[in-house]
């Protein structure tokens, strides 16, 4: 077999057996670019040294091919696209390759197979060019997933994961730390446009938003460098993720140690994150992203290091890379122009610190010797048959790229523990190592593996961290990159005119309305009778508010009114006691301790307008109130008629008090208040008060009080009142000037006037307190009025006959001014 190194260190093979029947191909070398710095002397070289040493494990070995000699042949593809295009073509003519070519290769032969190229543009076009000649062509390093498609590729195989996979993993990443707001930058070629796609494709099924920053040419101008770059980190992401070649990734980060940028955390394809070069930059410690699998190579070290001089001089690729190693010429006439030194002999390749030589981090070199072996397994199935465990292979069989096609499909083997095998889009089964740039004791950033992703595992398991990670400037707490903060619960998201959907407003849940997850879209009401907490994220049950005996004002109240009970009480006491006065029998005593009898109730009855009300008390409180207070005015009511008629009756032929006795005076009072009886129980029977529990008042609470029931019923209670106090009043002004020391009629018609003044204020302040406090109102008008009556009534005579008994002498009651 012969290969083909270019400066990017993409590779092709061309074999062929030693009958000459050909076998002819091309290998594979990392995404390449144009600005990556010779690796021809390192990189590269280790790569296509590799797959010399694997054809020469194959023709020494006694199970694959057995007596089969494969040669080689290297053909330079330079990674450009003509020459992508022209390289092809060399391999079907059959033309002398660039660089290696051995003895055992004949150029008369069809190409069956070829391994390369190593980027995905490259690759595309040589993989449409070999596959209108049947010809397989394996890549070691072309991700674009784009080559799975089998309808533009039939013939293409590779030992790479495709980029759909390494997508998948990547939006994994991105979902698993949370990061719905980071920053892209992608090559603008196959791999980076291609590569973005796939993983924006990932994203769909997800809530990730990314903020797209396209690298378009980034090494040919350093004004479009620095404007893209500055581009890049005006925007508010935190994490970004670069999906570029080597080469770019290089030439950005170079751009960046100029002026370090602000620390951003840095997600990587696998094309930059393994390599060694781009660690030296000291910003991007903490850098996370996915790796080919690291492997090991048997043997592989040894067979890089067997170099000599003699060796050496035999091929120009080693010669070149021996005289950049040691800066000396192997030839004097080369002196002046390599160096000025000629090397003596005494150059130890073991001694040299190269990307050739380092062996420590085999990923893309397994790809490619994973690829040769993958050849020679097609190979060894289309002409060797095992027979009694003997292999036995015909040398004469003239072998057709379209068998080599059909083995290569069907290839599945082991080498060195990794497996080789390929599904029907010609793909491997993707394995990333998951890896984390960590900065070490001495500051040294080494490449760590702190996870995998497996995608022959089942679906949601794919994906794996067994181990912490560092992130960017050493921290180990995971960077938050979100476009907007999430949104409490409490708040519901409104979204920045002209932004993207993770960029939103958090505004608090309107009055009565609650959000209980992150980042709700809407708040929801509370039901009726429930109410948000402070937080708004939660409803709960409004208080229920009433005029409680626990209560300051209630305790108040209930104080007047059991106070006043008890001075009705002890008057009535006084009464009793001195009922022989004259004092208490010249005001018809019989009405005056009915009239504290009614007094007594009406204090009381105020007490059923406190607590909770249910039905028993709000039918109670509004008829008791009614009674009691008709009870009491027809008893003012017939003391004034007594005092008319008891003026009248001094006439002389005047007989008035015998039309208005004591009799007449009993039916006057029963005959009032059984009118107000019956406006009671119509009231009760029609359309009693109830219980209700009143939303409207406050929205925060509820006020629970006794509905009137029948609006006319109260209205027809309150104002048979007002009208037996009306004709009280005007009856106490006819006969406040009556000429009796013990005339009653002055303190009637002041009590009257106040009981009016209360009632009448009564009406507005019942209708505008809200809540609990309409009841405090009406307790307040029935206490006011009631101690305005017992006041201005008893409070002179109790006066009289207890701090002046001798005022309350007959003597004096005859004593006129």
């Amino acid at each position: 077999m012969s290969f083909q190194i270019n400066s990017n260190g993409c590779s092709g093979i061309y074999g062929c057996w030693r009958n000459e029947s050909p076998f002819r191909g091309a290998g594979v070398g990392p995404s390449s670019t144009s600005s990556v710095d010779r690796d021809l002397t390192g990189r590269g070289l280790r790569f296509s040294r590799t797959i010399i040493f694997a054809i020469e494990e194959i023709n020494n070995s006694t199970d694959l091919l057995p007596g089969i000699k494969l040669g080689y042949r290297i053909y330079e593809s330079c990674v450009s696209v003509p020459v992508s295009v022209d390289v092809p073509f060399q391999l079907l003519n059959g033309e002398d390759p660039v660089f290696y070519r051995d003895g055992n290769c004949s150029q008369s032969r069809v190409v069956v197979a070829a391994v390369g190229d190593s980027g995905s543009t490259p690759s595309i076009i040589m993989s449409r060019i070999m596959g209108s000649f049947k010809i397989p062509l394996i890549s070691s390093f072309a991700t674009c997933a784009c080559l799975s498609d089998k309808q533009q590729f039939p013939t293409f195989f590779r030992t790479i994961p495709s980029d759909h996979y390494q997508a998948d993993a990547l939006a994994k990443l991105v979902k698993h730390f949370g990061w719905t707001w980071i920053g892209v930058v992608h090559s603008d070629s196959d791999y980076g446009n291609n590569g973005m796609a796939s993983f924006l494709e990932a994203m769909i099924s997800g809530v990730i938003t990314v903020f797209i920053f396209k690298m378009i040419c980034l090494c040919s101008s350093t004004k479009s460098c620095n404007q893209h770059i500055a581009c890049l980190f005006r925007s508010t992401a935190k994490v970004v993720l670069a999906f570029t070649a080597v080469g770019e990734m290089k030439v950005l980060l170079e751009e960046l140690a100029l002026d370090p940028p602000p620390p951003r955390q840095w997600i990587a394809s696998e094309t930059w994150i393994t390599d060694s070069d781009l660690m030296k930059f000291s910003f991007c410690a903490g850098a996370v992203g996915m790796a080919i699998q690291k492997s090991v190579i048997p043997g592989l070290r040894d067979f890089l290091l067997d170099l000599s001089p003699s060796k050496v001089a035999a091929s120009s690729v080693l010669t070149e890379f021996w005289e950049e190693a040691f800066n000396c010429s192997l030839t004097e006439s080369e002196k002046q122009i390599i160096s000025d030194t000629v090397c003596d002999g005494t150059e130890d390749i073991k001694t040299l610190k190269s990307s050739y030589t380092d062996t420590s981090q085999l990923r893309v070199t397994n790809m490619m010797y994973k690829a040769v072996y993958a050849v020679a397994h097609a190979i060894h199935n289309a002409v060797c048959q095992e027979t009694n465990g003997t292999i036995q292979c015909d040398k004469n069989t003239r072998l057709e790229p379209k068998q080599v096609f059909k083995e290569l499909k069907k290839v599945n083997f082991s080498r060195n523990g990794y497996h080789v095998s390929f599904d029907a889009n010609g793909d491997p089964v993707a394995f990333y190592e998951l890896v984390n740039w960590q900065k070490s004791e001495s500051g040294v950033i080494e490449l760590v593996t702190v996870g995998y992703y497996d995608a022959s595992l089942p679906r949601g398991q794919e994906f794996r961290i067994n181990r912490n990670l560092t992130w960017v400037e050493g921290g180990r707490q995971v960077p938050v990159s979100v476009c907007s903060e999430s949104c409490p619960p409490g708040t519901r998201k409104v979204l920045q005119k002209g932004k993207p959907i993770c960029c939103y407003d958090c505004i608090p849940c309107p009055e009565g309305e609650i959000s209980n997850m992150t980042d709700s879209p809407d708040c929801f009401p509370c039901p009726r009778e429930f109410w948000p907490n402070s937080n708004r994220d939660a409803c709960f049950h409004k208080p229920v508010e009433f005029l409680s005996f626990n209560e300051v004002l209630s305790i108040i109240l209930a104080t007047l009114s059991i106070s006043g009970a008890c001075l009705a009480i002890i008057t009535a006491v006084i009464f009793f006691y001195y009922r022989t006065t004259p004092i208490v029998r010249a005001n018809n005593s019989e009405l005056s301790f009915l009239l504290l009898f009614s007094l007594i109730l009406c204090f009381l009855c105020s007490l059923t307008f406190i607590g909770a009300p249910s039905e028993w008390s709000c039918m109670l409180r509004h008829t008791a109130f009614g009674i009691t207070f008709v009870l009491c005015i027809p008893c003012f009511l017939g003391k004034t008629i007594v005092v008319l008629m008891a003026f009248k009756a001094t006439l002389p032929g005047s007989n008035a008090m015998k039309w208005f006795g004591p009799p007449q005076q009993r039916m006057t009072v029963v005959s009032l208040t059984l009118i107000q009886i019956i406006i009671c129980i119509i009231w009760l029977v029609v359309s009693p008060p109830f219980p209700v529990k009143n939303l409207t008042t406050y929205k925060e609470k509820i006020i629970l009080e006794c509905a009137l029931g029948s609006a006319v019923g109260f209205w027809a209670v309150l104002g048979y009142i007002g009208l037996l106090a009306v004709f009280c009043f005007v009856l106490a002004v006819l006969a406040r000037k009556l000429p009796d020391n013990f005339n009653e009629a002055k303190m009637i018609t002041f009590s009257m006037l106040i009981f009016c003044a209360v009632w009448i204020t009564f009406i507005p302040a019942y209708v505008s307190s809200p809540g609990k406090f309409t009841v405090a109102v009406e307790i307040f008008a029935i206490l006011a009025s009631s101690f305005g009556l017992i006041l201005c009534i008893f409070a002179p005579k109790c006066f009289i006959i207890l701090f002046h008994p001798e005022k309350n002498t007959k003597k004096f009651l005859m004593n006129t001014k």
